[in-house]
């Protein structure tokens, strides 16, 4: 067990006092048998009032409305939680699924729905040529090819922090040879839809931090995204192809979606003189309870 502090702080800047909409946050996560969460706490300056929901996937969502205009708004989210993750024993696939190609069961395939289904637009199905080449053989060894194509996005693609909104498509990404942690998840999880597996898209923070003679995870600290790949037998799966890691022993879930777009850490609106938008800085801080002071990484 490790209980881990989280403080995940947003800035967002404008030349005069504007308008401020609706903000929806996605940064609960939700307890289960790996993360029980111990306290939570959520402050806006200026003030907000907030009402939770559940989104259609079951995640915590916190709509904050405010009042007052206001040249700087600041948000800020801070989380104690306990992580239960152990290091990854085998895992215990169902002997029809551990040989791929394999057919998911009549309920999977209809509880899984759209997410087994590709987003993007490829008419000539370069992702799925590329994906295909990982197949070694018909069977295969369904195990070693989701980890053959995790390694593969990670050895293709380049990482680089990227502060602009939205999402490289995995055929963008292919051809920039480069993306953030969102563009390989987003290229990892339409690879595995397409040669059949159910996927999603998973968003939190990577608590990982370096060690002596390591230089960390990529990501550590920051905010963080990666894939799910569901398997009979082992449920769904943790694929970090941004550091080709597999598990979720460094990963701290809050939110597990169909598509990147719906997993938003936050998303809002405001009103004011066009230009009157200056930017915005996401600090994020991921340590030990019994550690010192925080080290602080930008987003």
């Amino acid at each position: 067990m490790t209980v881990l502090d989280v403080r995940h702080t947003t800035i967002y800047r404008y030349s005069c006092p504007v308008v401020l909409g609706d903000h929806r946050l996605m940064l609960r996560p939700r307890d289960s048998h790996d993360l029980r969460l111990i306290k939570t706490d959520l402050t806006f300056s200026p003030p907000a009032s907030v009402r939770w929901l559940h989104d259609v996937f079951g995640n915590s969502v916190a709509v904050a409305s405010f009042v007052e205009p206001s040249a700087e708004l600041r948000i800020e989210s801070s989380l104690v939680l306990e992580t239960y993750a152990a290091e990854r024993p085998p895992f215990q696939i169902t002997p029809d699924a551990s040989r791929y190609p394999f057919v998911y069961s009549a309920d999977d395939r209809i509880d899984l729905g759209r997410m087994l289904e590709r987003q993007y637009r490829d008419p000539d199905d370069r992702l799925g040529v590329w994906a295909r080449g990982f197949v070694r053989g018909n069977p295969t060894d369904t195990s070693a090819l989701l980890a053959d194509l995790n390694i593969g996005v990670a050895a293709r693609i380049s990482y680089q922090s990227r502060e602009t909104e939205g999402t490289q498509t995995p055929i963008e990404t292919l051809d920039r040879g480069w993306g953030s942690c969102r563009d390989l998840a987003v290229l990892f999880i339409e690879a595995a839809r397409s040669l059949g597996f159910g996927a999603r898209v998973v968003t939190g923070y990577l608590s990982a931090a370096a060690t002596a003679g390591s230089p960390g995870a990529i990501g550590a600290g920051t905010t963080h995204a990666w894939a799910d790949i569901y398997v009979p037998g082992s449920g769904w799966i943790a694929y970090d192809p941004t550091n080709g890691t597999i598990g979720g022993m460094d990963l701290i879930r809050v939110a597990v979606t169909r598509d990147i777009s719906q997993a938003v850490p936050i998303s809002g609106s405001f009103v004011g003189p066009f230009g009157s938008y200056l930017g915005m800085t996401v600090d994020v801080a991921v340590t030990p309870q019994s550690a010192g002071p925080r080290e602080r990484r930008s987003a």
